[in-house]
């Protein structure tokens, strides 16, 4: 299993594993595992990571139907500016590859923030740490495992 799913097991958090056979041919993970798992695209969350002016790293967590403000981001993360961290550098931080990166059991604790949309939602999905594997689960168990900050990040 992955870090993700075994962080919510040690905790004892209700979620769900949803898998879906991802097509590597496939534009946007995001919106292809909604489209796979029959689900609303504003409940199924992207994780992305970007790198911030001073250097960090911070991760932006915004629905699959809308986009990351990165002014927002930054502004959230106490930076000025920030651009959408290289793949690779995505990919050693979190542990997970693109397109399968989870906010939770990432390999380095990274400043994490989550649009406030999730707060509306009973249960939302995203990635389980795996490319064609999601994880639902309440928006308060994700913000507190992963401990991210709710804010308007998506466009």
């Amino acid at each position: 299993m992955t870090p993700a799913v075994k962080v919510l097991e040690r905790d004892g958090a209700d979620f769900e594993l949803r898998d879906y056979e991802h097509d590597p041919r496939a534009p946007a993970y995001g919106e292809e595992a909604a489209r796979a798992l029959g689900l609303d695209p504003d409940s199924v969350f992207k994780t992305l990571v970007a790198r911030l002016d001073d250097g960090r790293l911070a991760v932006g967590i915004v629905p699959v139907s809308g986009q990351l403000d990165l002014k927002a981001l930054a502004r959230a993360a106490g930076a000025r500016r920030a651009t959408l961290a290289e793949p690779a550098e995505a990919e050693r931080a979190t542990g997970y590859v693109l397109g399968g990166i989870s906010p939770l059991g990432q390999k380095k604790r990274l400043a994490t923030f989550l649009d406030v949309s999730a707060e509306t939602l009973e249960r939302i999905h995203v990635s389980a740490g795996r490319r064609g594997l999601e994880i639902g689960l309440a928006p308060a168990d994700l913000i507190r495992l992963s401990q991210a900050r709710l804010v308007p990040l998506a466009r």
